[in-house]
């Protein structure tokens, strides 16, 4: 696997752009067999395209019901594709080459340090490691925690596998589930007052999109906040906010018929999945347009760099607003924590905005026009696609094959990244060090 990602694909941006395509592919293939399927039939090729993109791209945005209308086999090889898209491709093949104990080339460490977003290369190995230990213990102490509740519900074998899925899911931000088995695309609504159900698949949310650099961080410096790298300091506070402000929206002006307790665990949950996890223990239907709006901003932000969540990323979302501080305040350089942010990183960031803007509105439009469907859900589908998240408000199985199709390229384009898809096509390109004469324009 390894010796493939690699052969005649120098760039790393190309090479983990064929790693996701060739995951995608293969399990499209694998998810047509009739084995796959309870019925014992061929899935169309479209339709298996869409559920392996969606469970690659650690989306969870779905054509048929994950419970009802795939085996165990079927259901075994979508929260396969679930581990290897939330780790990442390129981490999977560097972690088997480590275990088979093949020696690390410059290469390969430059390509598990640009799919894993850390700072240098040095180390690189030492700190896929640690993700995949990190990962493996989580999930296993999700599931742990889950299983009470599935064990009373279904039993031993079932119980196991149901707390087993929902944890991996959970912690890949992926928001598949088996709970179809009650009601057909229905989540974790059965859970709405459920305290068990709601903490721990939020908090494995939020352990696995906050990156496992942060982790890293954590690791090492524990309550020492000040000795925090400052990506760590504005994920953990951008983080924080973006939890904490819609959960008290949601409280006061969403759900304010359901019970104290519940209406705590639906305001906390509801502020959390959008952030690329796709669970939901509300009906989203039934949410006003404000909170639906509120809930599509969330998904275009997404998760943290180097997780196992999508979206335009919190650091993003917070390089532009400090961007936006340092014009107000008139200083060159906006900054975080005491340091200075370059300007390469602003201009980056601004790009991320401006391509996941237009492709968010663009697919939103477009499917819109075809389907003849308010713009507003249409958008929240985007949003949900380009974001990795996989909250729905029921009209993705009803779509054409186009709107498929256009879902799919989003879903790619969100878990790749807009900039990773941009350098693999300019790789070859050499930049121009010349200087054009400047002119001044006014703006805003």
């Amino acid at each position: 696997m390894w010796q493939l990602l690699h052969k005649n694909n120098k760039s790393p941006f190309r090479i983990i752009i064929f790693g996701f395509l060739l995951v995608i592919l293969v399990g499209s293939l694998l998810l047509m067999l009739p084995i796959s399927t309870k019925a014992g039939i061929c899935t169309p090729f479209l339709d298996a395209l869409f559920t392996s993109t969606s469970a690659v791209c650690v989306t969870g945005l779905v054509i048929h019901d994950t419970a009802t209308y795939w085996s165990n086999f079927g259901q075994s090889v979508i929260i396969l594709l679930i581990q290897i898209g939330g780790l990442g491709v390129v981490t999977v093949a560097g972690a088997f080459a480590i275990l088979s104990g093949r020696k690390i080339g410059l290469m390969q460490r430059s390509t598990m340090q640009e799919a894993i977003a850390a700072p240098n290369v040095g180390g690189i190995v030492r700190l896929t490691g640690f993700i995949l230990k990190t990962a493996l213990a989580v999930e296993l102490l999700g599931a742990a925690l889950l299983f009470p509740v599935f064990f009373r519900e279904f039993g031993l074998l079932k119980g196991a596998w149901y707390s087993l899925f929902h944890s991996i899911s959970a912690f890949c931000n992926a928001g598949f589930d088996l709970m179809g088995v009650k009601t057909p695309f229905s989540s974790l609504t059965d859970y709405a007052s459920n305290p068990v159900i709601s903490i721990v698949i939020a908090l494995l949310i939020v352990i696995g999109g906050i990156g496992f650099l942060t982790w890293e961080d954590i690791r090492a410096n524990w309550i020492h906040f000040h000795k925090y790298r400052m990506q760590s300091k504005v994920i953990l506070t951008v983080t924080g906010t973006l939890i904490l402000v819609p959960a008290v929206y949601f409280f006061f002006f969403e759900f304010s018929e359901a019970p104290l307790g519940e209406r705590l665990l639906l305001s906390f949950f509801q502020a959390v999945t959008p952030r690329t996890a796709g669970f939901n223990t509300a009906d989203l239907t039934a949410m006003s347009e404000t909170g639906q709006s509120i809930t599509t901003i969330l998904m275009l932000i997404g998760g943290s760099p180097g997780s196992t969540a999508g979206g335009m990323k919190t650091t993003t979302l917070a390089v532009l607003l400090a961007s936006s501080l340092a014009v107000f305040r008139r200083r060159e350089n906006p900054h975080f924590f005491n340091r200075r942010v370059s300007n390469e990183t602003v201009s980056q960031a601004a790009t991320v905005l401006m391509m996941y803007l237009i492709l968010f509105l663009t697919g939103g439009l477009v499917i819109s026009k075809v389907e003849n469907l308010p713009i507003l859900t249409c958008l929240f589908e985007t949003a949900s696609a380009i974001g990795t998240v996989g909250l729905s408000l029921g009209i993705t199985p009803q779509l054409n094959w186009i709107s498929h199709l256009i879902l799919i390229g989003l879903m790619f384009f969100g878990r790749v990244g807009g900039l990773t898809l941009i350098f693999a096509a300019l790789s070859n390109f050499q930049g121009n060090s010349a200087r054009l004469p400047q002119e001044r324009i006014t703006v805003g």
